[in-house]
């Protein structure tokens, strides 16, 4: 994204956590391995909230963030919004804080002093065995997210005061959701299937071609759609080689809903029992297979805490068929083949630590390596 935007006139900038460079966590990023972002205050990942490290420029010292890190990591976001609002070029800005995450009891104090644990409305598909645990998870994770609010409001104002809201393209979204004991698995799981995990929130704001409307989009969009949408919104070539799709076009239109699937999947899981998978969600489905087959099938109009599972029930044959097409097709587009886990660790030459993972935050090292083939370093697994 930051190199498209980069080459079209734009300049870049990225605050908060990098965490999709595989180098090992609090290694520093340089230039060569930014992908475009020229303005530089990140690390590759940290939930020491209150203790945030980061690196900024080609400085390899590493720094911390004073206080609460998505707090600081605002304020500079906003210094650098302020600097560049009448600037010559537009600006790409990406602030990627690490909140909400676990721990979840790290939020500022005065944000956790509004969530009790007694208080928290569980979802109805929370089982008995996790109902403490998430209710004092979930009021930590409240609590982070009031913090994000907070910043957010500020991000919004700073934008606001800068004269520059209306031609803003504004996104807010999330990688991932957390399971917080739905479907009996533990409070911070993430990378299943289920609703909980995968739906994120992604809210954008354009007033120079939106105004200010409010829009309900029914087609899902996916990770991929999010470049080609952006590009699009911005007047910018959308190279063939790009995955996704523009989804610009489903704002206000309640038909493009009808076609559109959001390929997800996992190629290996950490999580219990849990195989790898692909799935779909449409704007009313949810379809997941397996290497064994169906998995899930969900009504999510009728059912949207996923309690009634269809699949291979006789009056929904035609149905599941139908979502079975649409998953191979959504397949077909990314060529995936869905192979078994060991199948890419395999391509991939990945190396694996004691506890049969792939370890988080490896680094391959070439020039030392006499076959010509890469070798991994990193810690063991950490599974936050």
């Amino acid at each position: 994204m930051a190199e498209m935007f980069k080459e079209a006139g734009y300049t870049t900038a990225y605050i908060g956590k990098w965490h999709l460079d595989g180098m090992i966590r609090d290694a520093y990023t340089p230039p060569e391995r930014r992908q475009g972002f020229e303005y530089w205050k990140a690390l590759e990942v940290s939930h020491e909230y209150n203790e945030l490290a980061y690196y900024e420029g080609d400085n390899p010292e590493k720094k911390q963030w004073p206080g609460y890190g998505p707090w600081a990591e605002t304020d500079d976001a906003i210094s650098y919004i302020e600097q560049h609002a009448d600037g010559d070029k537009p600006f790409l800005l990406v602030l990627a804080v690490g909140a909400p995450h676990f721990p979840h009891n790290s939020a500022p104090e005065d944000m956790q002093t509004l969530f009790r644990p007694e208080d928290i409305v569980l979802r109805g598909n929370v089982t008995d065995e996790f109902e403490e645990s998430s209710r004092n998870e979930t009021a930590g994770y409240y609590a982070h997210i009031a913090a994000m609010d907070t910043a957010i409001g500020k991000l919004h104002a700073a934008i606001e005061d800068a004269g520059i809201a209306d031609n803003t393209i504004f996104v807010f979204t999330s990688d991932h959701g957390e399971m917080m004991g739905s479907q009996g698995w533990w409070p911070k799981q993430k990378q299943v299937a289920w609703a909980e995990s995968v739906k994120v929130p992604f809210l954008l704001q354009f007033p120079a071609r939106y105004g200010d409307e409010k829009i309900t989009v029914d087609a899902p969009i996916n990770t991929p759609d999010i470049l080609p949408t952006l590009l699009a919104m911005a007047d910018l070539p959308i190279a063939t080689s790009i995955e996704g799709e523009d989804m610009s076009h489903a704002i206000g239109d309640n038909d493009a809903a009808t076609d559109k699937a959001a390929l997800i999947m996992n190629v290996s899981p950490f999580a219990g029992n849990f195989d790898e998978y692909r799935g779909i969600y449409t704007s009313r489905y949810t379809y997941v297979e397996t290497l064994d087959g169906p998995l899930m099938l969900f009504d999510m109009d009728q059912d949207p805490l996923q309690m009634n599972n269809l699949v291979d029930h006789p009056d929904y044959e035609e149905l599941q068929a139908q979502l079975d097409l649409s998953l191979q097709r959504e397949l077909e587009k990314v060529g995936d083949e869905f192979m078994p886990r060991q199948y890419y660790i395999d391509k991939w030459n990945y190396k694996l630590n004691d506890a049969g993972h792939i370890p988080y935050g490896f680094i391959a090292d070439y020039e030392s390596a006499e076959s010509g083939e890469p070798v991994f370093q990193g810690p063991s697994l950490n599974k936050d």
